[in-house]
Parts: C-alpha cells; structure tokens; sequence
C-alpha cells in the first residue's frame, strides 16, 4: 500500500502487508521518506482490519473498514510517551480505476 498525501507535514509512505503462517499472525512492515520504519501487528475480521504496535515511547493504533469493492476509510490514535491515546490520522483509501 503506498500513502501519499499531498501536505508536506506528511511523508510519503509504503506498507507491505504479510504472514507467519506457523504461528498464524499477520503483521504489516512500514517505511517513509524520512526513514523511519515500523512494524504493526495485524488482525482482519469481517470488513475491518485493525493494526498497531505498542512501543512506550510512540504507541499506534488503527482500525480500517472496507466499505465496499473500490473504498477503504480508516481512523488512527497515537500514545505519546504513555500518555492518553489522541486522534491522529484519518484516511479515505480509493482504488485507482
């Protein structure tokens, strides 16, 4: 999945979704234009997908719902240093015709 908002407050970005199929899991690895890389854990249930990673000094969570063949529309919090969880990012994905 690559992100590309047109604000230069936000990075480019690509998330590569993949499996342990031993122990069954799946996660997503991402990386932007300013170098940074994380790794989310991921879970798919019905028409929602939810990733996060719980890291003390910079925590993320996200829940993405399928709307339909061609939209996807997701909603993020972020935690700071364990501060309380704050609204962060929300996004409308469209698939390019």
């Amino acid at each position: 999945m690559h992100s590309e908002i047109d604000d230069p407050h936000f990075p480019d970005g690509i998330a590569l979704f993949g499996s342990d199929d031993m122990a069954k899991t799946y996660f997503m690895l991402f990386f932007d234009e300013r170098g940074i890389s994380r790794k989310y854990d991921v879970t798919m249930t019905g028409n929602q997908l939810k990733w996060w990673r719980d890291e003390p000094s910079f925590s993320q969570r996200f829940t993405m719902i399928i709307e339909d063949n061609h939209k996807m529309v997701s909603t993020g919090e972020m935690s700071r240093e364990g501060a309380a969880w704050e609204k962060d990012l929300a996004l409308t994905y469209v698939r390019v015709q």
